[in-house]
């Protein structure tokens, strides 16, 4: 849902090509006995803009039961940036709850670009990467760091890195759902999120939530799959203004993205939420993210 380029770490609110804007570190431990209290789904809309200028929209559907979660989203590009790309995008995520953490099963992403279309598939078991597929595959570079074998265990996709759980008995929206780090493989690149608390604020959407978020800075390190020398990897390392404001999913202490800011050469790219309607579930519903 944003003007930024897609191979921007976390593909995930998102619809596919939008989603990827959006960094988010992944779940953590929590109780077992709390697990059976953590099922509830949300409903929501977004919006994204640069400099203030729409660019895209998308909404996202999650239910999470106790020990799975699915996942779906769908956006497209809007306004001006209509003209020059017309890019649709839709993204899928399947996984179980470990240890409070969320587990991939399967993971699929597609984005069509008018004429052309970027596909990315993979199955996963217990965090390793057993299958995937990309089309088109990465160009051949000699600069390119490879993707190793090791690379690709002990992962989440970029969806389910968005899926941010908080351990305790405390208000989970607090400085514990910051100061994370989670290993992502988007079916390219391997690359690490990292965060740190910064601060809470008060959110309002249009429709649905309103009340405290946790905002996170969030930092990028590339692993492999990328040329070191390319301007657009430089720029996301040495970026320290990115943040991302945290929301809670009634009945559960899943925190997911409000709002998610970015600093670009044009002007500030913000994603945010203009509709969060989440409701917890009675006990063992299944778990879906959704998002157009």
């Amino acid at each position: 849902m944003s003007a930024l380029p897609k191979r921007l770490p976390c593909n995930a609110v998102p619809a596919a090509a939008f989603a990827a804007a959006v960094c988010v570190i992944a779940a953590i431990a929590a109780d077992a006995t709390h697990c059976a209290a953590a099922q509830g789904r949300l409903e929501a809309e977004y919006t994204a803009s640069v400099a203030g200028i729409p660019i895209g929209h998308g909404n996202w559907v999650i239910e999470i039961s106790e020990d799975q979660y699915t996942a779906a989203a769908s956006g497209a590009t809007t306004g001006i940036l209509r003209f020059f790309t017309g890019a649709r995008g839709i993204s899928a995520a399947r996984g179980s709850f470990s240890g409070g953490q969320p587990v991939p099963t399967s993971y699929a992403a597609t984005i069509n670009y008018d004429r052309r279309i970027d596909d990315v598939r993979m199955a996963l078991v217990g965090g390793d990467v057993k299958d995937y597929s990309v089309e088109p595959p990465l160009l051949p570079h000699p600069d390119r760091i490879p993707v190793s074998d090791a690379d690709r265990r002990g992962v989440v996709d970029p969806m389910s890195s968005t899926l941010n759980r908080v351990g305790g008995n405390g208000d989970p929206v607090s400085a514990d759902a910051c100061g994370r780090k989670v290993a992502v493989f988007d079916g390219r690149v391997r690359y690490d999120l990292s965060s740190e608390f910064k601060r809470i604020e008060t959110v309002k959407a249009d429709k649905g939530y309103q009340g405290p978020a946790v905002v996170c800075a969030v930092y990028f390190a590339p692993i492999s799959g990328y040329v070191p020398d390319r301007p657009l990897i430089k720029y996301l390392v040495e970026l320290r203004d990115a943040e991302v404001w945290l929301a809670p999913i009634s009945g559960t202490r899943v925190l997911v993205p409000f709002r998610f800011a970015i600093p670009t050469p044009i002007g500030t790219g913000v994603l945010q939420a203009t509709q969060f309607v989440s409701v917890p579930q009675s006990p063992h519903p299944s778990v879906i993210v959704k998002t157009q």
